[in-house]
């Protein structure tokens, strides 16, 4: 059951800061098409703060059903439409994809990108992504390096656009799992525990671009 016009959506968007991204927003439902959910600027209750929404940030949303159900889904923002007022588009959730349990996880593409990592003042190595996102990345490197899971990373990441700009992306991540590989590399999982807003726009860009490519296959 796909939620309607008029019906209110209750929204998280992804961000480094777990605070941040814990915080639930109201908006409306107020046209759709094929394809989008055009919603009002979520707010936030009770203060009357507005969420300023950028192209490629990666939603966690709920409805409820006339019994009183919620129903989750995960969607990101195509962009803005300006009507009488300014409205968000975001991404009509698939009806299969539609849960009654709340999945935070947010859009992550798979991707080669190479990686700059400092371990410590003598420590620094390169490494390649295996998949990227506005939360974290998954990289493999050579199994000599000692990374375990608490580990914190200052990475660099090269970060490649379609119309041929190449960007970097700086932050540090901490290392939520090590995996063994039978090659010899570690598969290591980390996720975002400090990187600016700017930058984590640079690696939704892509991956927001990344997805569109994918689906043009």
């Amino acid at each position: 059951m796909l939620p309607k016009v008029n019906q209110f959506l209750f929204l998280q968007v992804a961000s480094s800061d777990e605070e941040e991204a814990a915080v639930e927003y109201k908006s409306r439902i107020a046209d759709e098409n094929d394809n989008e959910l055009l919603i009002e600027i979520p707010v936030l209750e009770g203060t009357g703060r507005y969420k300023r929404l950028f192209l490629g940030d990666e939603l966690s949303a709920y409805y409820l059903s006339s019994d009183g159900v919620k129903h989750y889904f995960n969607s990101h923002v195509l962009g803005l439409k300006e009507d009488v007022v300014r409205l968000v588009r975001i991404q009509k959730p698939d009806p299969e994809s539609i849960t009654k349990v709340q999945r935070r996880h947010f859009l992550r593409v798979g991707s080669e990108l190479e990686i700059a990592i400092k371990l410590s003042a003598h420590v620094r190595f390169v490494g390649i992504t295996d998949d990227v996102g506005g939360g974290g990345i998954s990289f493999l490197c050579d199994g000599k390096w000692p990374i375990k899971s608490g580990t914190e990373l200052e990475c660099w990441l090269l970060v490649p656009y379609r119309n041929g700009s190449i960007e970097h992306a700086q932050f540090k991540a901490e290392v939520v799992r090590v995996k063994k590989m039978e090659t010899g590399r570690n598969q290591v999982m980390a996720k975002y525990a400090s990187i600016t807003d700017g930058e984590r726009q640079k690696i939704i860009r892509y991956c927001f671009e990344r997805q569109l490519d994918v689906r043009k296959r």
